[in-house]
């Protein structure tokens, strides 16, 4: 796989992308709330109209809708449009930072408001990697219900010999923990979900020998998802303030991984975090309760 170097002219070009916006228009339906509610194995009430919608779950809206013909060979939307076109190959979704100031429901007409704030180069010790950082705004009837930095990685193809990360220890004390089986079928449901046609969640062929991954990639937005499915659980009457996360470390699908929290003394924050079959961490991340 080629890669393109990041030149200063190239830099140059890719920030021409800071500061573009396009604004969505999305009605918040019944089905995908039932159907992650089933492939998070909740047994949630079935959703009507006036059901607040879970925190995370906006993510099941306002999906891409390229058509056949506009993919390009990674099953993503071809570069460019409203994101740069980033000549790197590996994209990811790298963390983002949440706060909700009203309840979405069931029943809703939203809109969403979308702007590139930033694109950054940084020369890593495994090649280069340019991050696009993107700000939502999502809109009810009310005003502002949502707002949301969501943070986008570019890396380049791996080289032989490249550096590997040291890994980090997970937390070792999580008075909240659940095992998580990232089976195929979960990946599958939870891409069909998200419209997410991104070969590396399925296409066990491509990731392994096109993107030299060991095995299917399990999504970042759904250990996310999953990471506040377990405070939900902990602590089911608490309403979500805020959320940041960051992915630390890929997670396959070669093992069973654990999500694990720890709440504050105070009860009004929790710790949470996701690790692999090592223990070592794979994402961190901070839930604030209002």
């Amino acid at each position: 796989m080629e890669t393109t170097r990041i030149t200063p002219e190239l830099l140059q070009h890719l920030r021409g992308w800071e500061g573009r916006s396009e604004t969505l228009r999305d009605d918040i339906t019944a089905a995908p709330v039932r159907n992650l509610s089933a492939t998070l194995d909740r047994d949630d009430p079935a959703p009507a109209a006036g059901t607040e919608l879970p925190p995370l779950w906006h993510w099941l809206y306002f999906l891409p809708s390229a058509r056949q013909s506009e993919l390009g060979p990674d099953g993503h939307a071809k570069r460019g449009g409203f994101l740069p076109p980033v000549p790197l190959p590996r994209r990811m979704w790298a963390g983002g930072r949440l706060q909700w100031l009203a309840p979405l429901r069931v029943g809703e007409a939203v809109e969403r408001t979308s702007r590139i704030v930033s694109v950054t180069h940084k020369a890593g010790r495994s090649g280069d990697l340019l991050f696009v950082l993107v700000r939502h705004e999502l809109r009810n009837a009310q005003g502002v219900a949502l707002t949301e930095e969501h943070d986008i990685v570019y890396r380049a193809a791996p080289q032989p010999g490249d550096p590997v990360p040291p890994p980090q220890a997970a937390p070792a004390d999580a008075p909240w923990s659940r095992e998580i089986v990232p089976d195929d079928v979960l990946l599958f449901r939870y891409s069909a979900l998200t419209f997410n046609g991104h070969r590396i969640h399925y296409d066990r062929k491509y990731v392994t020998e096109v993107e030299g991954y060991p095995g299917l990639i399990v999504h970042g937005p759904l250990i996310a998802t999953l990471l506040v499915d377990l405070a939900r659980r902990q602590r089911p009457d608490a309403r979500f303030a805020s959320f940041s996360f960051k992915a630390v470390r890929p997670t396959f699908d070669l093992h069973p991984f654990r999500v694990g929290g720890k709440p504050s003394a105070d009860g009004k924050a929790a710790q949470l975090w996701a690790q692999d079959h090592e223990g070592w961490l794979t994402m961190q991340a901070e839930a604030t309760f209002a």
